[in-house]
């Protein structure tokens, strides 16, 4: 994969000139300023996962169309190549393992949680729907106010159009794997 901020600041220029959108607009649509919407388009920024969020809700396109490079028609993955977007210093990584693809209307992520951290998800657009499954670890996943504990080999899938939070309440590091279907 090629440098993910260049991805994301080419994505993101388009989608938004695609709609006509000015940066004071998109800032408006997304909640993100005009000023770090411009540092992102322009590859100087390295946003959080929080702020990718805010920007593909606002724009209601799915997180990875941000992402995303040229599709091919074998995609191998090699996971040491693959860029993480992080927030809180690293102690949340997203590894975008195959990007949304229209055609197929879903993204599949590799999360790693570092101990003792809890990651709050802005809700997604409706209908989108979220199915995870614990790789290594312990998961604890609050959705609409109920806790639901994963261990590893565990999954679950729900609505993420409210908002989640995933937490690793252990000493030791969680990694699930996420794939986003949108309808």
């Amino acid at each position: 994969m090629r440098n993910i901020q260049k991805n994301i600041g080419v994505n993101l220029r388009e989608i938004r000139k695609k709609r006509g959108l000015s940066l004071d607009a998109a800032g408006d649509l997304t909640g993100v300023s005009k000023a770090m919407l411009g540092q992102i388009e322009r590859g100087e920024s390295n946003p959080t996962v929080t702020t990718l969020w805010k920007i593909a809700t606002g724009l209601q396109v799915s997180f990875s169309s941000l992402i995303m490079e040229e599709p091919s028609m074998v995609h191998f993955v090699k996971s040491g190549d693959i860029q993480p977007i992080m927030e809180y210093d690293g102690k949340y990584r997203v590894y975008p393992v195959f990007p949304f693809d229209p055609t197929k209307k879903f993204e599949i992520f590799s999360v790693k949680v570092e101990p003792k951290y809890e990651h709050i998800s802005q809700k997604h657009n409706e209908g989108v729907e979220e199915y995870i499954t614990v790789l290594s670890g312990t998961l604890e996943l609050e959705i609409d106010g109920k806790i639901y504990s994963l261990e590893t080999g565990d999954s679950i899938r729900f609505l993420a159009n409210k908002e989640h939070i995933y937490r690793n309440r252990t000493s030791d590091s969680s990694t699930y794997q996420a794939i986003l279907y949108y309808p």
